[in-house]
């Protein structure tokens, strides 16, 4: 069976669509889909989205990390996805769709860039040293001094193996500021098991922790990621994070076919 691929990145976090509206991807067959995101012997991602039909809105987002295994929210993939839907004429300038954790919209503009609607955020831990928190996604955030030479992959890993997080493990972004509400971002991604180019869902939890620990009092915070830059925009009502918005780019690279 051959399947029509195309490929978005958004900040240099790249992904793999399939239009799998008529149901025919085999998706339970993990060391496949694995394969296609082997930057070698297949077309390489850091993650695999099929779009699918949904009843009460314009689509559904299925989304699969670079390990074959199907995951939680991805930001960035978000976004891609909308464009992706928008090339296929599913939708005009902003659209709703069903994620792993819940309803999102997102708005079209004309330069290519995708604002997208994030899940609200009720709870913020803070540690002395790191804050966690759910975007749709487990992330650790923690603020360090020389990111230029911080060994975020080995690191990272640490964080995300230890028992602070169980099997289950947590991202793991590490964060520099450079204004009041202009930060520097690198992520260590689970399921990519290595430092990506950008994440979406780990620039809004950044964003919201940086907020939340009093390194800025602004709601819309600018973060230079390794693939380009981000804009997370927000309200707090209560202790409530609401009304959260991921901004950026959302490219697409090429379409090709691949025999299954």
């Amino acid at each position: 069976m051959k399947f029509t691929f195309y490929k978005y990145e958004g900040t240099g976090n790249d992904f793999i669509f399939i239009d799998n509206r008529q149901n025919n991807f085999p998706k339970t067959d993990v060391k496949r889909i694995e394969k296609l995101c082997d930057r070698r012997f297949g077309i390489g991602a850091d993650g695999l989205i099929l779009l699918e039909n949904d009843n009460e809105t314009d689509f559904k987002m299925v989304y699969y990390n670079s390990d074959g295994n199907q995951s939680s929210m991805c930001g960035n993939g978000g976004r891609c996805i909308v464009a992706f839907a928008k090339r296929l004429n599913l939708i005009s300038d902003q659209a709703t769709f069903l994620a792993t954790d819940g309803l999102h919209k997102a708005f079209v503009f004309e330069d290519g860039i995708i604002s997208l609607g994030m899940k609200d955020v009720d709870e913020v831990k803070i540690e002395s040293d790191y804050v966690f928190l759910n975007t749709g996604s487990p992330h650790h955030v923690m603020m360090v001094d020389d990111l230029n030479n911080y060994d975020v992959k080995g690191i990272g890993a640490k964080i995300r193996y230890s028992d602070l997080y169980g099997k289950a493990g947590s991202n793991v972004n590490f964060v520099q500021q450079l204004l009041d509400n202009h930060f520097r971002l690198r992520t260590y991604e689970r399921g990519v098991e290595d430092e990506t180019f950008s994440c979406g869902t780990g620039a809004t939890a950044a964003a919201i922790a940086m907020h939340a620990i009093g390194e800025t009092s602004l709601s819309h915070i600018y973060l230079n990621v390794e693939g380009g830059k981000l804009e997370v925009s927000f309200e707090k009502v209560g202790g409530i994070y609401t009304n959260v918005f991921l901004k950026g780019p959302a490219t697409f690279v090429f379409e090709g076919e691949i025999e299954w």
